[in-house]
């Protein structure tokens, strides 16, 4: 990762940096980068082992003793949210920063104990839902941001977001299963995360938490392992041509570092600058009902 430390950092020392998705790929170069920055963590994960395996890594990297919590958690579940939030609020007096980069792609229809769509569920409404219920922690540190990992992916949906659908069964059957339904189907909710980051940035106007996501590019890490043989193969074919970890990670690290974030609050980022997404991620009145209708799938809402 590019070092590109200047005056205009927020010193991350002792700040306390909540991420989704840390054990690896993007998630874990970017706890590697905060932690070597000072700043004490929590993590959200799946497999407790690998959690631990991680935990003690940041903690051998650095040469101050830093805070490394582990909470474990499955994203597509809301009652375990509900549960990891709860936890969390217990254990932690103080969230700086939080960071919603765990995501997946499923290329079958799977539904969760919900009954949401599992792409839709673990991309756009684990981080919604985790953020809500962590919100008013967020608002009581002195500056706290909330980083959302978006994709450049999310210019594949030209039409919007498919309300009528909501949990897109017909992407996953047929002949639109075998011209990328699945694919589609993720990139809606990336299109999600950056209306949601749009959304939630202009109802906490005025507040000391602003909203940001960015874009990592094409990235070799493990994602779409879950998918057999052909996704496996199309991913190693990727690789070929993708950043490193520690490269897309990089700009979600600076969105935690960077002094002054004004400028950049509920906007969409990409190789550290701001950049414009796809006409349909600026539709302010698509992100408003977006809002609404995951505040009625998640059953709760903020005013």
């Amino acid at each position: 990762m590019t070092d590109h430390t200047t005056k205009k950092e927020w010193n991350l020392q002792d700040k306390y940096v909540l991420i989704t998705g840390a054990t690896s790929g993007i998630g874990l170069a970017a706890a590697k980068a905060i932690a070597a920055r000072g700043a004490n963590l929590g993590i959200i994960a799946r497999n407790l082992a690998k959690a631990e395996e991680i935990a003690a890594l940041l903690k051998m990297q650095t040469s101050k003793p830093i805070k490394v919590d582990i909470f474990i958690a499955d994203l597509s579940s809301q009652r375990s949210i509900r549960q990891v939030a709860a936890q969390i609020l217990e254990q932690c007096p103080r969230i700086d920063v939080l960071v919603n980069n765990a995501g997946a792609l499923f290329d079958t229809f799977q539904e969760t104990e919900e009954g949401v769509e599992m792409t839709w569920a673990v991309n756009h409404l684990a981080p919604f839902l985790l953020t809500l219920l962590l919100l008013d922690r967020l608002k009581e540190s002195e500056s706290a941001r909330v980083i959302n990992t978006a994709s450049h992916g999310h210019k594949m949906v030209k039409k919007g977001l498919e309300f009528d659908h909501a949990n897109a069964e017909h992407l996953y059957r047929g002949v639109k299963r075998l011209i990328g339904g699945p694919t589609i189907r993720y990139a809606q909710t990336k299109l999600a995360n950056i209306l949601f980051t749009s959304e939630l940035a202009r109802r906490l106007e005025g507040s000391n938490v602003t909203v940001h996501c960015f874009d990592p590019g094409l990235v070799a890490t493990n994602f779409n392992q879950n998918n057999g043989m052909m996704a496996k193969a199309t991913m190693a074919v990727m690789k070929l041509f993708s950043r490193t970890p520690e490269e897309g990670a990089d700009t979600l690290v600076w969105l935690a570092e960077l002094k002054d974030v004004s400028n950049l609050n509920g906007q969409y980022c990409a190789d550290r600058q701001l950049k414009a997404p796809a006409e349909a991620a600026t539709d302010k009145e698509l992100a408003r009902k977006l809002w609404k209708i995951s505040e009625e799938q998640v059953q709760l809402s903020i005013n």
